[in-house]
């Protein structure tokens, strides 16, 4: 059976948040190696300001320069995941699954779909119908209504040796302001929305992230170590 623990690291930097999922990653990888017992990660997270562009990121998405990055409190960061440039901060749930997919029987693409699903699927407890846009990864409101579509989570991540690291970024009551900075993931003509924005209210996080863990842990077919997650 597949296990899960979850661990709640409330607001981090994001540098120490990708220390931290590095040394979970290659523990799993001497895990597998050695066929020792595991069992997948989930760490759940918010971030300071910062501005993350994976690898294959066109830098020029970054609309602002080095100065004006500082004067707003943010930062930018070259990762190693997939995907262009996107945003994280306060109010916005940032999820880093590190999971063996060869152990669950998944391809990164279907793993990539699983975690749209999970997001789609705990959006719908909330009253927000949300779905798949055609050739971007992540999920959106109203895709497919020209000029109507809102983009309201990012998905990037990445995976080596059937081990993932990085995830996803749910906008829940994130400041949305700082999205005018950038073309976020790489979209020059498409806008992008919180939870509280769609609902008109804020949102509690802490129940918020909790049901984004049990979707995450249902479509990935996985059960939870510690359900309580700390």
């Amino acid at each position: 059976m597949n296990h899960v623990q979850i661990r709640d690291l409330q607001l981090i930097d994001y540098q120490e948040a990708w220390n931290e999922q590095e040394q979970l990653f290659n523990t799993l990888i001497l895990s597998k190696q050695h066929a020792a017992p595991q069992h997948h990660h989930l760490l759940l997270c918010e971030h300071p300001h910062v501005y993350t562009l994976g690898q294959r990121g066109n830098a020029n998405n970054m609309l602002i320069s080095s100065p004006m990055l500082q004067s707003i409190g943010a930062s930018l960061v070259r990762t190693n995941r997939g995907g262009d440039i996107t945003y994280h901060g306060p109010g916005q749930i940032v999820a880093y699954p590190i999971c063996d997919l060869e152990s669950l029987g998944l391809s990164l693409r279907t793993y990539i779909e699983r975690l749209e699903q999970a997001v789609i699927d705990m959006l719908q407890t909330y009253g927000i119908a949300a779905g798949r846009l055609h050739g971007a990864t992540g999920v959106w409101l109203e895709a497919g209504l020209t000029g109507r579509e809102r983009k309201i989570c990012a998905i990037g991540v990445k995976a080596s040796r059937h081990i993932t690291m990085h995830g996803l970024a749910l906008n829940v009551n994130t400041d949305m302001r700082y999205f005018q900075h950038i073309n976020p993931c790489g979209f020059a003509d498409k806008r992008v929305t919180s939870m509280a924005q769609e609902l008109g209210q804020s949102i509690d996080m802490a129940e918020a992230k909790q049901c984004l863990a049990q979707k995450l842990a249902q479509c990935l077919n996985l059960t939870i170590i510690n359900p309580q997650h700390q």
